[in-house]
C-alpha cells in the first residue's frame, strides 16, 4: 500500500519514526520551516527531520489549496494518506485523491476534544484518561467515523509525558487501521454528535498560575504545561517556570490576611497559597537557568521574614 504521510509536531515525528520501518511511505509533507524558539532562526518541524533522517522525501507547502501541490500529491498515487497533527486542515480535493481516503490519528476519545490541544484541555479538565481515535478524514474538524479507540489513566503524568505514550499507542493503533483497511475489514463508528466538544489552542498565558485560582486549577496548569506554554509565575521576586507540583498534604495558615498573596517556606518545602489553599512546589525553572527542585531554590532564597513567608503573584 502507498502511503502519504502528514504531520508536523513531535508527537507526529514520533509516529512516523515507529510506523515507517514497516510501510511503504511514499512521501511525507509537513509544516513549512518556522521561528520556533527565542533565537529567531527559521527551524524545520520535528517530522521534517525524523523524515529526512529515515531517507523520505519531504514536502513543505505554505498551502495544500495550491495547484502545483495537488498536482505533486495525485502524482505520486497514493492509496492511504495517514494523518497526525499537520497544523491545517485537508481541503476536499486532497481528501478525494488516495484510493481509501485520509485517516487521522487524533489525540483525544472521540467525539469529545476535536480540535488543536486535546491532551493539554483533557488535563485542564480533570479528566481521569486520555486517549487517541484512529478517524476518517472528511471536510469537518475531527468530526469522521472512528475504527479504533484506545485509552490511558492520566494520573499524575505532564502533557508532555502523556503526549509520547499517545504517540505510541497511536503508532500501533493506526498500523492495526492500516492492516484492517487493507484486508477490507475495517469497522467504521460514528461519532455521536450530542457528545462532541471542542479543544482549542492553548493561549499565551494561559497556563501561567494565578493566586486567585483555586489549588487544583493550578495544579492542572501546571500538568498541563510544556516547554512551547509554561506554568509561570513570580516568587520572591524572581520569575519562575513551575514544572511539578502538587495539593499541599496538610493545612498551613496563610497568617498574613492583607490582600497579598502569599508563599511559605518550612521544613524545606516550598508552598503557594491559592484561592483554597496551598499547593507545594515540587520543581520548577527560574528564568535563565535550568530546572531544579524546590528546595534547591529556597536555599539561595533571601527575600522571606522570620516566619518564612514571601510573595508570589501571576507574571
Amino acid at each position: 500500500m502507498r502511503i502519504v504521510f502528514f504531520g508536523t509536531p513531535q508527537f507526529a515525528a514520533d509516529i512516523l519514526g515507529d510506523i515507517a520501518p514497516m510501510l511503504s511511505i511514499e512521501c511525507v509533507y509537513t509544516q513549512p520551516d518556522r521561528v520556533r524558539s527565542r533565537g529567531k532562526k527559521l527551524l524545520p518541524s520535528p517530522v521534517k527531520l525524523v523524515g529526512e533522517e529515515l531517507g523520505l522525501p519531504v514536502r513543505t507547502p505554505a498551502t495544500l489549496k495550491d495547484e502545483e501541490v495537488i498536482d505533486e500529491l495525485e502524482a505520486l498515487r497514493p492509496d492511504l494518506i495517514c494523518v497526525a497533527a499537520y497544523g491545517a486542515l485537508l481541503p476536499a480535493r486532497v481528501l478525494s485523491i488516495p484510493t481509501y481516503g485520509c485517516i487521522n490519528v487524533h489525540a483525544s476519545l472521540l467525539p469529545a476534544y476535536r480540535g488543536a490541544a486535546p491532551i493539554e484541555r483533557a488535563i485542564l479538565n480533570g479528566e481521569e484518561e486520555v486517549g487517541i481515535c484512529i478517524m476518517r478524514m472528511e471536510e469537518g474538524l475531527d468530526t469522521g467515523d472512528w475504527c479504533i479507540r484506545r485509552a490511558i489513566p492520566v494520573r499524575d503524568m505532564g502533557a508532555e509525558e502523556l503526549t509520547a505514550e499517545l504517540a505510541s499507542l497511536g503508532s500501533s493503533a493506526l498500523l492495526s487501521a492500516i492492516a484492517q483497511i487493507e484486508s477490507d475489514a475495517v469497522r467504521w463508528t460514528a461519532q455521536d454528535e450530542t457528545k462532541a466538544t471542542y479543544a482549542p489552542k492553548i493561549g499565551k498565558g494561559e497556563l501561567d498560575l494565578d493566586p486567585s485560582a483555586s489549588v487544583i486549577q493550578n495544579v492542572r496548569r501546571i500538568q498541563a504545561s510544556s516547554a512551547a506554554h509554561p506554568a509561570r509565575a513570580h516568587i520572591a521576586g524572581r520569575d519562575v517556570t513551575i514544572m511539578k507540583a502538587t495539593p499541599a498534604q496538610k493545612e498551613h495558615p496563610s497568617a498574613k490576611q492583607d490582600g497579598i498573596a502569599h508563599a511559605l517556606v518550612a521544613e524545606g518545602r516550598l508552598y503557594l497559597f491559592c484561592s483554597d489553599g496551598a499547593l507545594e512546589v515540587l520543581s520548577l525553572k527560574p528564568a535563565g537557568k535550568g530546572s531544579m527542585s524546590a528546595q534547591a531554590f529556597i536555599s539561595g532564597l533571601r527575600d522571606r521574614d522570620e516566619q518564612g513567608f514571601t510573595q508570589w503573584r501571576a507574571i
